[in-house]
C-alpha cells in the first residue's frame, strides 16, 4: 500500500474574513501598485485648475459686496449675518478689481466644473470606482472603527498595511461629502444666482429660500471646499508628497516602507 500523500498547505494569503474568499498577501513595501484610474486623474487635475480660478474670481465678486444675508433680499441697510473681509488683490482674479471680467471667468469655469463632475460620475459608475473604492460600508462607521482610524491618523499612519491601496474611512467620507454634497450644492446655488436661470427654473429660488439665502449657502459650500483642499494638501505632505502626487499623474503608487 502506498504511503498516504500529505496534503499541501494552501497558498499564503492575507487574513481570512468569514464569508469572503481569502485575500492575497498585501503588496510588499517598496512595490508599485495601480491606484488611480485615468478618468480619476484627468478629473482631478482639471478640477484643481478649475477650482483655483473659481475661488479667485469668486473672491472678486464677493469683494463687490462682502456681506451675506438670508432670505430673498439683501442690501446695505439689511441685517447681514456675516461681514467678510475684502480679499487682497493677489488672491483675486483678475488681480485688479473688474467685476464684469470676474463674472465671465466664474461662469465659464463653473460650467467646466459642472460638466467635469458629470463626466467623472458617469465614468466612475462605468469603471466601478465608486463601488469598489469609495463605497462606505456600515462596519466602517462603527465607533470602534472610526476611533481606530483616528488614532492611526494621529500617529501619521494613513494606510492599512494589509490593504495599502484601499481608501480609509475618513478619505471615503471626505470624498463623498465633496463629490456628492459640496460641489453639487455650489453648482445649484450658483445657478440660483443667475437671473436667466431664475426665469427658466424658478423653483430654484424656492428650493434655497431666496437669492440671498442661495448666495450664503454658495459661500458656505465654497468655504467647505477650501477647508477640504487645505486638509487634503496637509495630509498629502504628511503621507509623502512625491509619492502621492506621482500616483495622481501616472496612476501608480509605491507602498511606503513604514506601512508594514
Amino acid at each position: 500500500m502506498e504511503d498516504p500523500v500529505e496534503p499541501q498547505p494552501p497558498p499564503a494569503t492575507g487574513d481570512a474574513v468569514p464569508g469572503r474568499a481569502p485575500q492575497p498577501l498585501a503588496p510588499a513595501p517598496g512595490s508599485s501598485i495601480y491606484r488611480h484610474r485615468l478618468a480619476t486623474r484627468i478629473w482631478h487635475w482639471v478640477t484643481v485648475v478649475t477650482v483655483m480660478i473659481l475661488i479667485g474670481s469668486g473672491l472678486t465678486i464677493l469683494n463687490a459686496h462682502p456681506h451675506l444675508y438670508w432670505g430673498a433680499y439683501g442690501a446695505n441697510f439689511d441685517h447681514a449675518w456675516l461681514h467678510t473681509p475684502r480679499a487682497p488683490s493677489w488672491l483675486t482674479i483678475p488681480a485688479g478689481y473688474n467685476l464684469a471680467i470676474a463674472r465671465r471667468w466664474h461662469l465659464l469655469f463653473a460650467l467646466v466644473l459642472a460638466f467635469g463632475l458629470l463626466l467623472f460620475m458617469v465614468s466612475s459608475l462605468i469603471n466601478k470606482h465608486f463601488q469598489k473604492d469609495l463605497r462606505i460600508r456600515l462596519a466602517e462607521l462603527s465607533p470602534a472603527h472610526l476611533w481606530f482610524d483616528l488614532k492611526e491618523h494621529l500617529a501619521f499612519r494613513f494606510h492599512d498595511p494589509n490593504h495599502p491601496g484601499a481608501f480609509n474611512i475618513f478619505q471615503k467620507l471626505s470624498y463623498a461629502l465633496t463629490i456628492f454634497v459640496l460641489i453639487p450644492l455650489m453648482i445649484l446655488t450658483g445657478l440660483t444666482l443667475s437671473p436667466g436661470m431664475n426665469a427658466a427654473w424658478p423653483w430654484l429660488l424656492d428650493l434655497f429660500g431666496g437669492r440671498q439665502s442661495a448666495r450664503s449657502i454658495h459661500f458656505i459650500a465654497a468655504s467647505g471646499l477650501v477647508l477640504f483642499i487645505i486638509v487634503h494638501l496637509v495630509l498629502v505632505i504628511l503621507a509623502g508628497a512625491w509619492n502621492e502626487v506621482r500616483s495622481m499623474i501616472t496612476g501608480r503608487w509605491t507602498v511606503p516602507e513604514d506601512d508594514q
